[in-house]
């Protein structure tokens, strides 16, 4: 099925002005003196500094939806999971570079509108976007790169880095994006009750706090990870790269008051977000020292043993399915009630 943009963007299309056209405009949108040309050239990074790169993509009926995400929150998101990746490994994010496929029936203002999305987000990370690709496509692909440096001789925070005896720490909420799912697939954009605007908005445009993984791991941290396919399924990987458990404390990540209320109106247990819903992007890691800024103590590492690699006050979790990619293994956030 053809690509159905919402009535609000208007004007010419990408097949009415081509491609030459539509690049200038995204230029125009996301201006950066790094953009332009036929490659970004970068600056060479601080002496023992090293560089680190990741890259995401996100697929129209599989990562957003038109009649959910405007434009400019789809840039934002595509950013936003390329740095929290950045940020997980205590890096600093320096760069994008952006590929967009497209119909060509697709209005240069949707266009424009990603574009500053995407420029607005890096703006906040004093990063750039440095360049990238168009092409034409049956539907929107946004995929991003991301580049950043991570400074000084401390290691990398890597998945395999815990160890038993360490505190386990988090850096924004966690289960408001699916729940914000929730309810959109319930009542869509325009119906949902206005009380939980911020738990859609974590959803369509998450975010992630600007140097919380350099802080981190300035502070001390040695793994970490962000909480992009559910809680349970990416601590358990840490865990399991780190040859070690890890039990998390109930009262910590209990659901707050919004996810409770909304779980009464959806009739969804809220820990079912909490445990299983990602794309929240909360920064998660662990550090045998005192949590660095910004950051919650919600649990401990401790040796292997049997049973369960991550529990809840000692207990297997009720919920522990997370995101996966591919649908015939009951994943995909479009596709599944609980994500």
């Amino acid at each position: 099925m053809a690509t159905e943009f919402p009535a609000r963007y208007t004007g010419p299309t990408v097949a009415e002005i081509g491609e030459r056209a539509t690049i200038r405009a995204i230029l125009d949108a996301a201006p950066s003196h790094r953009n332009g040309d036929d490659a970004a050239v970068l600056p060479l990074p601080n002496p023992n500094t090293r560089t680190v790169v990741t890259t995401d993509m996100l697929v129209e009926g599989r990562h957003f939806r038109l009649d959910w995400s405007r434009a400019a929150e789809i840039g934002h998101k595509a950013v936003v999971q390329n740095f929290a990746d950045i940020e997980a490994m205590g890096a600093r994010p320096v760069a994008v570079v952006l590929a967009l496929s497209t119909p060509g029936h697709t209005p240069v203002d949707f266009i424009t509108e990603l574009a500053r999305g995407v420029g607005d987000r890096v703006s906040a990370y004093s990063a750039d976007l440095a360049g990238g690709d168009l092409t034409g496509g049956e539907h929107v692909v946004v995929s991003v790169s991301a580049i950043g440096h991570l400074g000084g001789s401390l290691p990398a925070l890597t998945l395999d880095a815990a160890r038993p005896g360490q505190a386990v720490v988090a850096s924004g909420r966690i289960g408001y994006s699916a729940a914000g799912l929730a309810l959109l697939q319930r009542y869509g954009r325009e119906q949902v009750p206005a009380e939980f605007s911020g738990l859609v908005d974590a959803h369509l445009a998450p975010t992630v706090d600007p140097g919380r993984g350099v802080i981190a791991r300035a502070a001390g941290a040695s793994s970490m990870t962000d909480n992009s396919d559910g809680l349970i399924t990416d601590l358990g990987t840490i865990a399991r790269r780190s040859q070690v458990g890890i039990d998390l404390a109930d009262l910590a990540i209990a659901p707050d008051e919004l996810l409770t209320a909304a779980g009464k109106l959806l009739g969804v247990d809220p820990w079912t977000w909490v445990l299983t819903g990602g794309e929240d992007h909360t920064l998660i890691g662990t550090t045998s020292k005192d949590a660095p800024s910004g950051f919650r103590v919600i649990g401990a590492v401790h040796r292997r043993r049997a049973g369960a690699t991550v529990t809840v006050d000692s207990v297997p979790p009720v919920h522990s399915a997370g995101w996966d990619s591919f649908p015939g293994s009951g994943g995909g956030i479009l596709d599944s009630e609980t994500p």
